[in-house]
């Protein structure tokens, strides 16, 4: 089985305009995603609409590829560089390019999903921690999904599922195991093509997750577990709690 990591890097950005390109201590965050990500992956690419971004990584002698601009997700634009890069691998892993403290581990757990030829997509969901706090269960940017016996996403949403009757929602990081998504995705190539023609589905542009198209029209995707907690930077100020966090400033 033969693994490609490819990192979607959009330059224009509402709230942080030129995030792949923000200093993280004299490297920009693409290249810490990019040599975090090498650790568990032989081939990296970085797959971008941007001229600086393709100058920035091809300076840290990375791999980067020049992709469109209309793409609506890094899906889109991962199944475009995979066809543009034109190599035989077996699975794309989608690597968010704003999560440049992404572990080995976590990637390693997502390429064990594929250790049955039936797996066609795969992410990966954290459990709450009932000292998180009913606020961040609640937070609507930290999607929630439901899971059945075998691992397998049934629903991901905004809202809290599922919803814990005859319980105060105090209680409910009591009464139940919610996960949380992370946001990274595993296809086989075949399907990532597939998944690119699909429309639009009406849950996802209800809950604005691309996830639900996929579920809508029958795909199954197997869910690996992790302990571990990712730092995803959306705004400058991320940048600065993720630094203080780690030490980095």
């Amino acid at each position: 089985m033969k693994f490609i990591g490819i990192i979607p890097a959009r330059y224009a950005s509402s709230r942080y305009p030129g995030k792949p390109l923000a200093d993280m201590v004299g490297k920009p965050m693409i290249q810490r995603v990019y040599e975090q990500v090498k650790l568990a992956l032989d081939e990296v690419w970085v797959a971008t609409d941007d001229e600086r971004i393709v100058d920035a990584v091809k300076a840290f002698g990375g791999n980067v590829v020049m992709t469109s601009t209309n793409h609506r997700s890094g899906t889109d634009r991962c199944n475009e560089a995979f066809e543009k890069i034109g190599k035989p691998f077996d699975v794309v892993i989608n690597i968010q390019g704003d999560e440049p403290f992404i572990q080995p581990k976590q990637i390693e757990t997502l390429k064990a999903c594929f250790d049955s030829m039936d797996i066609q997509l795969a992410t990966l969901v954290k459990p709450f921690r009932k000292e998180d706090g009913f606020d961040v269960l609640f937070n609507a940017n930290s999607p929630k999904v439901v899971l059945n016996k075998n691992n397998e996403a049934i629903y991901f949403s905004r809202s809290i599922v599922p919803y814990i009757r005859d319980a105060h929602h105090s209680e409910w990081l009591d009464k139940h195991t919610f996960f949380k998504h992370i946001g990274m995705y595993a296809y086989r190539v075949d399907v990532l093509k597939e998944i690119t023609r699909l429309p639009q589905s009406s849950l996802e542009l209800a809950e604005s997750l691309e996830q639900l198209r996929w579920i809508e029209n029958g795909y199954k995707i197997k869910v690996g577990h992790t302990e571990l907690e990712t730092i995803g930077i959306d705004t400058p100020e991320d940048m600065e709690k993720a630094l203080k966090m780690l030490g980095l400033n």
